[in-house]
C-alpha cells in the first residue's frame, strides 16, 4: 500500500511481517501454558485486570473521602448520593473480580468451584461492612501525620498531597481483602500504590492506628511484619526478612512469621534496616542507616555511632 505526499512523491507503507510475529507468539503463549498445565481453550479473561482494580480502588477512594478524593463537582448536600452510588458501582465490580480469583484458585488447585458465587458475595460483602472501621483507621493516619510533621498545615493537605497517606489507603483496603482471602487483588492494590509513592508495603502486613510514613521513597514493610499504634516511619526503612526458610528440596517456605514486630509509639529514622522475626520494643527509637537483626528493649535509643561503638547495630544507648 502506498499513499502520496506533496505531490507524485509516493510513499511505501513499511511492512513488520505482522503474521509471522502474531503465530510466534500464540506458540510461545501454548508453550508456557502447557508447561504449567495451563487451559488453552478458548474463553474469557482467567485472571483480574489491574486497570479494573485501579478504577475500584479510584471509586472507593472516593466513597470514603468524598469532599476530598470525590469528584471536582461534588456538594455536600449530595454526598451519601455520591457515596452511594459509587460503592455500587465499586462493589460489583470487585465482586466480578473476587470471583475471578477464586474460580482460578479452584481451577489450578483442583478443588470445587460449586460455591465460588456465595464466597465472592459473601467475601465482598464483608469487605463493605469494614469500610466504616478502615475510613476510621485512614483518619487516625491523617492525624498522625498532621501531629507528626511541622510542615503540615492542615490535614487536608496530608490527605490531598503525602504519598504515605495514599499506600495507606490502599494497604488498609488491601489487608482487609487479604485477609479476607483474595491475596491477588491486595497485592494488585498494594502494587499500583507502590508503582505511585515507592511505598512497598504487603498487603499481609498488620498496622496499628495512627501510622505515619513520612517521606516514604523507598520504604519496605514486608508480609508478616506486625506494626503497632503511633509509629512513625522515614524514608528508605525496611521491616524485612533475614533468612528464608527452605524445605527439604529447597523451596522456600511460605507464610512463615519472618518479619518484624514493632511495638507501639516507635520512631524509625530514615534508612534504618530492621530485619528477621524481631521486637522492638515500645518507645524505642531507631537512629538512622543503623542495621538491626536483634531485639532492642523498650525505650532503647539505637545510633549509628552507638553501634559503630560497641560493635553491633543492635546495642542500643539509653
Amino acid at each position: 500500500m502506498s499513499s502520496k505526499v506533496s505531490g507524485s512523491t509516493e510513499v511505501r507503507r513499511p511492512s513488520f511481517d505482522i503474521d509471522r510475529v502474531v503465530s510466534e507468539l500464540a506458540a510461545v503463549r501454548l508453550n508456557w501454558r502447557e508447561g504449567r498445565q495451563r487451559s488453552n481453550e478458548p474463553g474469557g479473561r482467567e485472571l483480574q485486570s489491574r486497570d479494573a482494580i485501579a478504577d475500584i480502588l479510584s471509586g472507593l477512594r472516593g466513597a470514603l473521602f468524598p469532599m476530598r478524593l470525590g469528584p471536582v463537582e461534588l456538594r455536600q448536600e449530595s454526598e451519601d448520593f455520591y457515596v452511594g452510588h459509587t460503592l455500587d458501582l465499586a462493589l460489583h465490580s470487585l465482586f466480578h473480580q473476587v470471583r475471578l480469583e477464586l474460580q482460578y484458585v479452584a481451577r489450578y488447585q483442583g478443588s470445587s468451584n460449586e460455591d465460588v458465587e456465595q464466597q465472592a458475595l459473601d467475601i465482598v460483602r464483608r469487605f463493605s461492612r469494614a469500610l466504616p472501621e478502615i475510613r476510621v483507621l485512614l483518619d487516625s493516619d491523617v492525624i498522625a501525620a498532621y501531629q507528626g510533621d511541622p510542615a503540615a498545615r492542615s490535614v487536608d493537605e496530608v490527605l490531598l498531597c503525602y504519598p504515605g497517606i495514599l499506600a495507606l489507603i490502599h494497604h488498609r483496603i488491601a489487608h482487609c481483602l487479604y485477609r479476607l482471602g483474595t491475596p491477588l487483588i491486595a497485592r494488585i492494590a498494594a502494587e499500583l500504590a507502590h508503582a505511585q509513592t515507592g511505598i512497598d508495603i504487603h498487603p499481609g502486613a498488620t498496622i496499628g492506628t495512627g501510622f505515619f510514613i513520612d517521606h516514604g521513597t523507598g520504604v519496605v514493610i514486608g508480609e508478616t511484619a506486625i506494626i503497632g499504634a503511633n509509629v512513625r516511619i522515614y524514608q528508605a526503612v525496611t521491616l524485612g526478612a533475614k533468612r528464608f526458610p527452605a524445605d527439604a528440596n529447597g523451596t522456600l517456605q511460605k507464610g512463615l512469621p519472618r518479619h518484624p514486630v514493632v511495638e507501639d509509639e516507635v520512631v524509625i529514622y530514615a534508612g534504618a534496616t530492621v530485619l528477621g522475626r524481631i521486637t522492638i520494643g515500645r518507645g524505642a527509637v531507631i537512629g538512622g542507616n543503623v542495621w538491626i537483626t536483634q531485639d532492642v528493649a523498650a525505650g532503647s535509643h539505637v545510633t549509628q555511632a552507638g553501634s559503630l561503638q560497641h560493635g553491633d547495630s543492635t546495642r542500643s544507648n539509653q
